[in-house]
C-alpha cells in the first residue's frame, strides 16, 4: 500500500486507478482517515487524468463497498451543537464535487453493502458494476437522518423524483436486479468479478480521446442545471477545442486513409 494512505489502497494498472477503501473490520465506514485518503486519491487521479490515468475504479475490501458514516463519530456529534455536524458535512462537499467531476470515467465496483454515504459514493460514479451480493440502501432514515454526500442531488436524476422519495423515506434495501432496472447499476457480474469487470470496463476507454471524454462528462454533469441555449453554447466551445486536438486530426486522417479507428467501443476489450 502506498505509504501516503492510511485506510485505503491506491494503485494504477495500465492507466486505471484502483481505489480500495480498506477498513473491512468496520465495513469500510467513512472515518476521518478514510476521508483524508479519499482526498489524496482524488488529487492523484486529478494529477494523472488524461496522461497516466484514463479511468478510475472505486471499491471496498472484505466483502463490503462502504457502510457510510462512522456511527461512533456520529454518536460523539449527537450531543454537540448542530453547527458541528453542519461544519463536518460542509467539509465533505468539495470532496464529493471533485470526485463527481473527475475528468476520467469513474466506476464503482460494489461487492456487498453500499449504505448511507457509501450509496452516495456509488451514485457519484459514472458507472456501477455490482456483484450478486451487492446491496444498496439509503439507510439514513433508519437512524433519523437525512440523505447526505450528494444523494439528494444524484438519486432523483437517476431514478426520478417519486422513486427517489420512496427510497429515501423507506430506507429499504435495493437488490442488484432492482438497482439495474432503476438505472443505478450498469451491469451485474459474477461472484468475485466486480473489480475485474470494472477494470475491464475502464480499459474500454483506453484509446478514447481523454479530452473529449472530459469535456463530455463535464457538460453532462451540468445538463440538468442549464437551459438548451446555455448547453448549446457550452457544446460549441467544447467542440471547437476538440476539433483542434491532435487526437481528432489523427482520427480523421486514419478514417480518410481507410485505417481502423483507434477507438471502437464495440471492439475494444478490457
Amino acid at each position: 500500500m502506498n505509504a501516503e494512505f492510511e485506510k485505503m489502497t491506491f494503485e494504477v494498472e495500465d492507466g486505471v486507478a484502483i481505489v480500495t477503501i480498506n477498513r473491512p473490520e468496520a465495513r469500510n465506514a467513512l472515518d476521518d482517515a478514510v476521508r483524508r485518503d479519499l482526498d489524496r486519491a482524488i488529487a492523484q487521479i486529478e494529477d494523472g487524468a488524461g496522461s497516466t490515468i484514463h479511468a478510475a475504479v472505486l471499491t471496498g475490501a472484505g466483502g463490503a463497498f462502504c457502510a457510510g458514516g462512522d456511527l461512533n463519530a456520529l454518536k460523539e456529534l449527537s450531543g454537540k451543537p448542530a453547527s458541528d455536524m453542519r461544519r463536518r458535512l460542509r467539509a465533505s462537499h468539495p470532496r464529493m464535487t471533485r470526485w463527481f467531476n473527475l475528468e476520467v470515467p469513474t466506476i464503482a465496483a460494489v461487492d456487498g453493502a453500499a449504505a448511507g454515504a457509501g450509496f452516495s459514493l456509488a451514485l457519484a460514479c459514472d458507472f456501477v458494476i455490482a456483484s450478486p451480493r451487492a446491496r444498496f440502501v439509503l439507510s439514513f432514515g433508519r437512524i433519523g437522518l437525512v440523505p447526505d454526500w450528494g444523494a439528494l442531488y444524484l438519486l432523483p436524476r437517476i431514478v426520478g423524483l417519486q422513486k427517489a422519495k420512496e427510497l429515501a423515506f423507506s430506507a429499504r434495501i435495493i437488490e442488484p436486479e432492482e438497482a439495474r432496472a432503476l438505472g443505478i447499476v450498469y451491469d451485474i457480474v459474477g461472484e468475485g468479478e466486480a473489480v475485474s469487470q470494472a477494470v475491464a470496463l475502464a480499459n474500454r476507454f483506453r484509446n478514447a480521446s481523454s479530452l473529449a471524454i472530459a469535456m463530455t462528462k463535464n457538460m453532462l454533469n451540468q445538463s440538468f442545471e442549464h437551459d438548451l441555449q446555455s448547453l448549446l453554447e457550452l457544446e460549441a466551445s467544447a467542440q471547437a477545442i476538440a476539433n483542434n486536438s491532435d487526437y481528432h486530426r489523427s482520427a480523421v486522417a486514419r478514417f480518410l486513409d481507410k485505417q481502423p479507428t483507434l477507438f471502437d467501443w464495440e471492439k475494444q476489450s478490457g
